[in-house]
């Protein structure tokens, strides 16, 4: 897992809050001082519950659990798309789709109805279809690519939500709140901590930030994914020894049958 620097935190901007006057009191104790007008986040807090998130997320993926990442924001779309694709976990960087947790078996309807459209293309029933016809498959699959191909690998509801700026994503907590999935977050100085299971104090706004931020958990995620991969080939490796001691007592006792 990375080693959190203060120093790098402090170069990629994440201690820059809000403004004063907009900020939530319920984030008092993560900030450091006011200047200019501007909250400053106390960095030492910052790496402290980093370093707890990474490790809650890394037990997370070494589980074999999803964890789903929503940043819909612009300055954090391609940013959260790269990392976690990287450790092959589903995001939304699109339009939150409402009851994509609550109500995960129509989304899940719809993520079947691209893999047919996939099926068809493949088979070539897709040609047999009349240009119109044609055209408006290819306009839905579209549609669905945009707003649900990231997550068309998730088979049932994910293990935890990784979130970027809890205010504007606010629809996709009150879902994992329903359903008591874990929440782990960036929080800014304007948003309300106790929405949220693991808070990283964190300036949500800036990409260098972002970016520093998510480079360390999506490590944390790739340690614990490789640790399950080791796991399961040691789990592998000890089967396969059981199984060699059992043949061997078995043709033993065949052939000491036989003998007699």
């Amino acid at each position: 897992m990375e080693k959190i620097e203060v120093k790098e935190l402090l170069e990629a901007g994440v201690h820059f809050g809000h403004l004063t006057r907009k900020w939530d009191p319920n984030m008092a104790p993560y900030i450091y001082m006011e200047r200019n007008g501007i909250h400053i986040i106390n960095l030492y807090k910052t790496a402290a519950k980093i370093e707890e998130t990474s490790e809650a997320l890394k037990k997370i993926a070494a589980s074999g659990k999803k964890i789903l990442f929503v940043a819909t924001k612009k300055q954090a779309k391609d940013i959260v798309a790269e990392k976690a694709g990287a450790v092959t976990m589903p995001y939304i960087t699109e339009r939150w789709p409402g009851g994509m947790l609550t109500n995960f078996v129509t989304i899940r309807k719809a993520v079947k109805k691209m893999a047919s459209i996939d099926r068809m293309k493949k088979d070539g029933t897709f040609l047999t279809l009349s240009k119109k016809e044609r055209l408006q498959v290819d306009r839905l699959r579209a549609k669905l690519e945009k707003n649900l191909g990231s997550i068309s690998d998730m088979t049932r509801l994910p293990g935890a939500l990784f979130v970027v700026d809890i205010k504007r994503e606010h629809i996709a907590i009150r879902e994992a709140q329903k359903l008591n999935i874990p929440i782990f977050a960036m929080v800014d100085t304007n948003s309300d901590p106790r929405q949220v299971d693991y808070v990283i104090p964190a300036n949500d706004d800036a990409s260098k930030s972002i970016d520093k931020v998510l480079t360390i958990v999506t490590s944390a995620i790739a340690d614990g994914l490789s640790e399950r991969k080791s796991d399961k080939t040691d789990k592998d490796a000890k089967d396969e020894k059981v199984e060699k001691t059992e043949t061997k007592a078995a043709t033993k006792k065949v052939a000491a049958d036989e003998e007699e």
